[in-house]
């Protein structure tokens, strides 16, 4: 599979954006699709996941509660819906798909581009 991120851009503090990230290819109904984010000088860290086959999702503490993790499987599409958005938000978003259910980069195995998103305050 190969994955594709897209919607990231500019928006007010407060404000709201929705990421996109297109699958190519087979997504077996085991994987487990997720989104990190990378700050400017920060290591990369993890956002949200959801399981392919089953209405199951995981969360950071910092957007719990603001950030959604939704999938449209006959569009093979993984969304994340970003509202209350703060400038500690600003990062290069990355997509990701994996077997195992966590929040660690090495449960991925395959990576999207990033698209980068920019809260301004």
């Amino acid at each position: 599979v190969q994955l594709q991120a897209y919607g990231g851009g500019l928006v007010q503090a407060g404000g709201s954006l929705r990421l996109s990230c297109a699958a190519s290819g087979r997504i077996y109904s085991s994987s487990v699709m997720g989104w990190f984010r990378q700050a400017p000088g920060k290591e990369r860290e993890f956002v949200a996941a959801i399981r392919w086959s089953r209405e199951s999702t995981l969360y950071a503490d910092s957007v719990k509660g603001r950030f959604t993790c939704s999938k449209d499987k006959p569009e093979n599409t993984l969304y994340l819906q970003m509202n209350s958005l703060k400038p500690e938000d600003t990062a290069v978003y990355y997509c990701a798909a994996g077997s195992q259910y966590g929040t660690q980069q090495d449960d991925y195995k395959v990576w999207g581009q990033g698209t980068l998103v920019t809260v301004s305050s």
